[in-house]
This record gives structure tokens, sequence and C-alpha cells, in this order.
């Protein structure tokens, strides 16, 4: 088989002008190529000594293409005179081909060799012009790329296109972690150096440019990098004889694993993401039936129909950003393996690493009464509010408690301990270490793992101590929350953000009782508002406990995820591996809510405040944290239907000298704790501006302000909008965004 691999250069310059090529056409005339950011009212059309004659000028994406007869260099109305190199037309090394175009950055010469022999066998390839993304040409690639071509026994034309200048944008270059889409904390990443050797194409002509110097009598092209592979099966440059130009559409496709010691190959690359929503536009085109006069572009040929054929085809993203580990490209709880992509792999010769295959549990088909569920949380000094929460949740149908606390001064853990000897809850210590990595939480839901009221409930949730859930139909009781959720296995319940509702004082009564103010439903900030915590069916699709909703997705299982919201309508797909919040689309109230009493009363916010949080232990619960959690602008009363069968268990509960000795301890303690925090002039400081006429305006305003504002806090507000009598419905204030925000 004849192979045959040769090295061009564009006659590029940047001197007076940044020009690309020019382009001696067979028929004597010159397509001259100017780059990005070229006027075309630059150009003098007039006759000039030792000019070209200007017949055509058509200016594509910023970029311009003349169209000109004679000799000599381009006049432009400046006076200067741009000096071409001129590059013949070589329309004979394709004509009659199907020919693939594109960019080659790092791949090596067994990997396009590999790619361009399957393209041959399956697709009847025998050309290609890859634009070679290189400062300075590989010593001996050319010899290296024959070799494996003619080791792979196909026919094969091949032109590496290099270029004096570089084409791309002032962007890393694509090879780079940073810059594949899907990287894993690529939002954190400091981005490398600019590279436009090897970014993201900067120059609209270069297709354009190679059609006229190389492809214009190809039988067809097909517009893809050397990383790229057509799947087994439909063939676009057949389906272009009919069509002209149709439209190719990438999917990144990655390895599960490479063995030690060898280079990723397309073979390799099984897995693809099942939630991608990003796509790579290309094009397939003949040029015979679309005509020359539609531009070759970067994603598109011109007037391309809306219903023209769509084909795909995978990148191999392996190759794309080489000697990296999948889990650097994609998280690989998003990653599935495709068969096509195994049918792929076998039909190049390859014996992938194969993802490993995991199993989920059968949910059963227990009756919804009959089904257990248990909560994961962890406390420090919540003695006061605990048997309260623990009872309430009992009387909806919460059967197991497994509570972690640490460092608890007010009885917390000796009261947990009680309950556990009296089987109502669990209590452990937490593992957590001051200085540990993870947060307390964190280490208390990985405990909880192994734990034998964690593996034998069918459904579990981790939430806090000032969280209740607020069931709204049937009885309020689980049971009928999954009756109408049936099939569901993930049951989001969305913060609804409860202020202090004017309640100054601590007394001893039910949480649920003296707070009904809070959030409005409809409340896109701050963005902690619509946080959700996620009721979740033990199945092992997820591998383990988050905060907000199981973490670990086993991707492979993605499609039995039954996923639904506080209406017990579906979540979409975009929620399956991160989300944590609600969204316009996503929030719902109508089936379940999670009361979030985030504050309390003032005098026990102080005592939070002083006691740390759990999650977060570096972020200080201060007046920012008020501003953000303490919401009074709405009224929700429904979970006080709950109240008579609430006051009956906790009766029942402190019926038990012992618990009622443990409560009442915990309750003095925080009593004392609050004294002597108004002790301190810090303190009351801080009581007074909680107090004040200022802070309880805003707690009744938050739908006022943006987001910056809730990051900075709200000492950002000036007096005359935080003490004004009222503000108008579509008032709205902000101020200039300060780093991230927090929740």
């Amino acid at each position: 088989m004849a192979v045959q691999v040769l090295r061009r250069k564009l006659g590029a310059s940047d001197k007076d002008a940044r020009l690309l090529d020019a382009v001696r056409g067979e028929d004597g005339r010159l397509r001259v190529f100017f780059g990005a950011g070229t006027d075309v009212q630059g150009f003098d059309p007039a006759r000039a000594l030792g000019a070209v004659i200007i017949e055509e000028a058509h200016e594509m994406g910023g970029s311009v293409m003349l169209v000109a007869r004679g000799e000599g260099g381009v006049a432009l109305k400046s006076g200067v005179r741009v000096a071409l190199t001129e590059s013949p037309a070589e329309l004979g090394l394709f004509r009659g081909r199907n020919v693939i175009l594109g960019s080659r950055l790092a791949e090596t010469p067994a990997q396009l060799a590999e790619g361009l022999a399957h393209h041959a066998l399956a697709f009847g390839v025998s050309g290609a012009v890859f634009y070679d993304r290189c400062e300075t040409p590989e010593p001996g690639f050319e010899a290296a790329l024959t070799q494996a071509l003619e080791a792979l026994e196909v026919e094969m034309t091949v032109v590496l296109l290099t270029s004096p200048l570089p084409l791309g944008k002032p962007e890393p270059a694509l090879t780079e972690v940073y810059m594949a889409p899907a990287a894993p904390g690529r939002g954190r990443m400091e981005a490398p150096a600019p590279d436009p050797w090897r970014s993201n194409l900067a120059e609209a002509l270069v297709y354009e440019l190679a059609k006229w110097r190389f492809l214009a009598e190809a039988r067809a092209v097909a517009c893809l990098d050397a990383c790229d592979i057509l799947p087994l099966g439909a063939n676009p440059f057949d389906l272009v004889q009919s069509h002209g130009a149709i439209r190719l559409a990438g999917v990144p496709s990655y390895p599960w694993r490479v063995r030690a010691g060898r280079e990723a190959a397309f073979g390799d690359h099984i897995v693809r993401q099942f939630d991608q929503s990003f796509g790579i536009s290309r094009w397939a085109v003949c040029p015979r039936v679309a005509g020359l006069s539609r531009s070759w572009r970067l994603v598109r040929v011109t007037d391309t129909p809306d219903d023209a054929p769509t084909l795909m085809f995978w990148r191999a993203m392996g190759l794309r950003v080489p000697g990296q580990a999948t889990s650097k490209l994609v998280p690989k709880t998003s990653v599935i393996e495709d068969a096509r992509l195994l049918d792929l792999a076998r039909a190049l010769g390859h014996d992938p690493v194969r993802a490993p295959a995991t199993e989920v549990k059968e949910a059963g088909d227990k009756a919804p009464e009959d089904l257990k569920t248990t909560i994961v949380t962890c406390m420090k000094n919540e003695g006061p509010f605990l048997l309260e929460w623990i009872a309430y949740h009992r009387v909806i149908g919460v059967d197991g408690f497994i509570v972690y606390t640490n460092d608890c001064t007010d009885g917390t853990d000796t009261f947990l301990q009680l309950l556990q000897d009296k089987g109502i809850c669990q209590h452990r210590a937490n593992p957590w270490q001051k200085g540990d990595a993870q947060s307390p939480q964190y280490t208390a839901l990985e405990a909880s793992e192994s734990e034998p009221v964690v593996q034998e409930a069918d459904w579990a949730v981790c939430m806090d101590v000032d969280e209740f859930i607020d069931i709204k139909i049937g009885d309020g009781t689980l049971s009928d929350l999954y009756r109408a959720c049936e099939g569901a296995n993930l049951i989001s319940m969305t913060w609804r953000l409860f202020g202090d509702s004017g309640v100054v004082d601590y007394v001893d009564q039910p949480i649920i009782a003296q707070f009904d103010r809070c959030a409005p439903e409809l409340i896109r900030k701050p963005h902690q508002a619509w946080g959700f915590k996620t009721l979740f069916r033990r199945i092992d699709i997820f591998r383990k406990f988050g905060v907000h909703r199981p973490k670990g997705l086993q991707p492979e299982h993605w499609e039995k995820i039954h996923w639904v919201n506080g209406n017990g309508k579906p979540m979409p797909k975009s929620t399956l591996r991160n989300g944590w919040r609600s969204t316009t689309s996503t929030y719902g109230y109508d089936w379940v809510q999670l009361n979030h009493y985030a504050v309390r009363s003032v005098e026990s916010f102080l005592v939070k405040r002083d006691r740390g949080r759990v999650n977060h232990t570096d972020r200080d619960q201060g007046k920012n944290y008020w501003f953000r959690m303490s919401h009074n602008v709405d009224q929700d009363r429904s979970i006080m239907r709950m109240l008579p069968r609430l006051q009956a268990e906790i009766e029942r509960l402190l019926s038990d000298p012992e618990i009622r000795a443990a409560h009442d301890y915990s309750v003095a303690k925080h009593r004392e704790k609050i004294a002597e925090l108004k002790t301190r002039e810090d303190q009351m400081a801080f009581y007074q501006e909680l107090t004040g006429q200022r802070m309880r305006n805003l707690t009744h305003r938050q739908a006022h302000f943006g987001s910056a504002v809730f990051a900075i806090g709200p000492h950002v507000i000036p007096d005359e909008i935080a003490l004004a009598e009222s503000l108008a419905p579509d008032f709205f204030f902000t101020v200039e965004q300060e780093g991230e925000a927090q929740h």
C-alpha cells in the first residue's frame, strides 16, 4: 500500500499585516488569506505598480480572503505593500479522495496512524491534512508516521501543515488539564500560561485556506482532529454525496485506565460522561455537491440547512490531554461504559481495562408504613433542643437515630447516652480530632456507614438538630410521603429558612411552636436559601453519605435513579452528581419541605455562635450568618398541625425521671451559658445589634439585596436603606462581589 507523508508550510508573516498564506490556483488566480483582526476596508482595490489586482474581498469572522490576479504584493490604503510568499495549490494530492482535515497537537505517530487506519478501513479515507500545531516540527515525525502507516497496510497521503505564526487564541494549550472541559476542580485551578501554538484556534480561515490549497477536488472532507474518531456505522463521506454538507457532533471519551507504561490509544477509550451537557461541533462536506463558494468555518460549512443530518464522533481525551490519569480529566463518578466504544475498541483490536462492575440492592416491596428510616447527625451543646427534635421525628415515622457528639459542656453527650441506654437512639463519640483534614460532620458520616442502624435502614438522611421534616400531605408522616413518591429512591427536601420571628429570650418550649416567620418559597438569594437535604434509599447507587445528598455515584447505575423534589417532580440529570441546592425549576414545597430553624431566639443564637459549626468549622456564625439565615418576611404554620402529637410524645418521654433530669440539666446549662455570655462586652454588643431596629428590618428585606451583599455582610447596606420605613417592591441593592459565597 502506498503511504506518503508530506510536510508543508504556510507562507505566513506578520510584518505588515497578519498574512496566513497566498495560494496560487491552477487557474492562475491568487487567493490571499489574512488573519484575525484584518479590516476588509484596509485594502487598496486600485491597480498599483508591483501589486496584484484585487477582484474580490471576502470578510469571514474578522478575517479576510482576497481573490486576485497578477503578480506582486497586496497594496493597503496606508501605502504599505504586503509582500507575499506564494504556495502552489496541490489539488491533485487529494483529488477524488475521502480526506480528514483538522489539527494535530501532541498525538504521537502511533496514535495518528491508528486513527487514520481505522478511518481508511471503515470509511474509505485515503488522505489527511493536519495543521501540525507546533512551534518547531518534531524531528523524525514524518518518517515515524510513514512507518506506522505502512505497518498497518493502508493507503494514505498525509500533509502535515505548519505555520511560522501561532494560529491559536491567547489561552493555555488544549493539552493542559486546565483546558479539559470536565476536569474536576477546574474553577479552582491556576490557569497555565497562554500557549497560542496549541490553544483553541483563533483563525477562522484555516479550513478555507486548506480547501483552496489542497482539498477543492476531494471527494469528501470530514473536519476531525487527530484525537477524533468516527464510530462504526453511517459513513459521512458517503452521506455528503447527496446532502452536500452535514454536521458532526463530538462527544468526549475517556479510558477507564491506561495500562502502566503505555501511551493511551483510541481503543482504551471506553467510557463517557452520562450527564455531559456540551458537544463539539464539526462538519463534513462534498466540495463538488456543496459548491466551493460555501466557506469552511471552524464549526460549520456556511448555508448548511437546519435539517441536514448530524453524525456523532468520539474525541479521545486521553490523546488530547496526554499523560494524565482519567480522574484528572473527568470525575470518575460521572463516567459509564458505552457499548459503542467497546465495539470500537474491539474493532481496533484492543483489550481495554474495563470499569469494575458493581451491583445495587433491590429496593424490595415493603409497604410504606414498614419502611425503616434512619437519621445521621452531629451535635455539640444541643441538649435543650434534642428531645423535641427526636420526639418530632419519631412521631412522623423515623425509626433510627445515630448522633455523633464532640466537646459537649451542656450534657448533650450524657443525655444521648441515656437515650441510647433506653433504646431511643444510638450515640457515638465523634472520632474527629482537632487538626483533621475533614470536618467533624464528614468524619461522623464516614463512621456511620458501618453502623447497624444505618445498614438496616431502608431510607436514610443526614440532617441537623435545627432541621425538621415538614410533610404536608396525608397525616404528615413519612409513610404518607413514601406512598406519594412511589418508585422514588431519592427525595430532596428544600430548606425553608425560619427566622427569629421576633423572639429574643430563650424559653423551654417546642421550637416548631415558637417560630413561624420564614423566607418566601420563591427566594433565589442568598444561595443557601434553597439548599436541600435528601432522603435516599440505601440500595448502593451511591457509595457514601453526603451532607446534602448521598455522594459517590456509581455512574453505571445512574438510570436507576428516581429522584424527586418536594413536589414529587423529577429532578434533572444535572443534579445527580453534585447538586446540593434547588433552582427555580426544581424547588418544591407542596409535599415536603425542611424547616430550618438556623437561628432560633437571639439568646440561643449567642450560644450557637460561641459553640461553632460542625461542618464549616472555620466560619464565624456572626451577624453575616444571622442576616443570611434569619428570614421573617413570610409566615408558615404548616408544621404546627403536628404539635398535639409532638407534645404527647415529649410528655411520654419526660415521664421517665432520668430523661426529665437530663433535659432539665441541659436547659439549665443553656441558661447559664446565656447569662455568662451576656456579661461579656463583645457579646452584649452583638446581642444589641441583633435586637436593634436595623437588623430587625433587614431580616424582613433580604429579597432586595444581591449575592455580593450576602457574601460580604449586612454592614455594606447603608442606613438609609436599612432603617427606611419601607422599600418599594422592586427596590434592589448590591455591591461589587468579593470572593466566593459560602454555605
